[in-house]
């Protein structure tokens, strides 16, 4: 998986991942980070995210990276926004007010470009990425937001009853990835209601990273 198949989904409009409402997770579990009303919050490959939206009417500045321009485009038209626009070699810098978006792959963003960040919350890139991609996206996350405290939402099922995205991640592997940085606290676990993708038996599982 590569590249070229997320930028054809956004092309095709064929995109299921994008949720038309504000994460119940999000909404249940974001006191968990006791962020200060004016922290900001990275968002990775937050796509169109209605996320965005609310935690911009909490009060917090939010930056976001995101692979397909046409989504980030269409996030600002959303949020009623025009913003400047800066090239940054690869990547295309969006700003508005208490909002920058980087158009482009993650792995061009740097810690200079994005700028100090009280939290991350990543509800859909940590699961998105094949098994032999997450343990490079975990370390360059942690160095791009100087190891944050992370709210995390996965999946978990037999990934041989059902290809991904979204991958399962368990327990295993994230403490793999995170636990020589972060504590990881288990906040829920529940069924995915009528399983994942309608196909297979999943678990929803809940994080909380904080910084050893």
């Amino acid at each position: 998986m590569d590249a070229s198949f997320w930028h054809q989904r956004w092309r095709t409009n064929e995109i299921p991942f994008h949720e038309h409402a504000v994460n119940q997770q999000l909404l249940k579990h974001f006191s968990a980070l006791s962020l200060a009303k004016a922290g900001r919050v990275f968002v990775p490959l937050c796509g169109k995210s209605l996320d965005i939206g609310w935690l911009l009417s909490r009060g917090h500045a939010v930056a976001g990276a995101e692979l397909s321009e046409i989504a980030v485009q269409q996030l600002f038209v959303e949020l009623g926004m025009e913003p400047s626009i800066v090239e940054l070699g690869t990547v295309r810098h969006y700003h508005g007010q208490k909002i920058d978006i980087f158009a482009g792959d993650i792995f061009q963003v740097s810690r200079e470009m994005l700028s100090p960040v009280d939290a991350v919350y990543d509800r859909a890139a940590l699961v998105a990425l094949p098994a032999e991609v997450r343990q490079r996206y975990a370390a360059h996350l942690m160095e791009i937001t100087a190891t944050a405290p992370q709210l995390l939402i996965c999946y978990e099922y037999d990934q041989a009853l059902q290809a991904g995205p979204p991958f399962s991640v368990g327990r295993k592997e994230l403490h793999r990835h995170y636990r020589e940085s972060y504590r990881l606290t288990l906040l829920d676990s529940a069924d995915v209601a009528g399983g994942l993708k309608g196909k297979c038996p999943a678990k929803e599982n809940v994080w909380l990273l904080n910084k050893r």
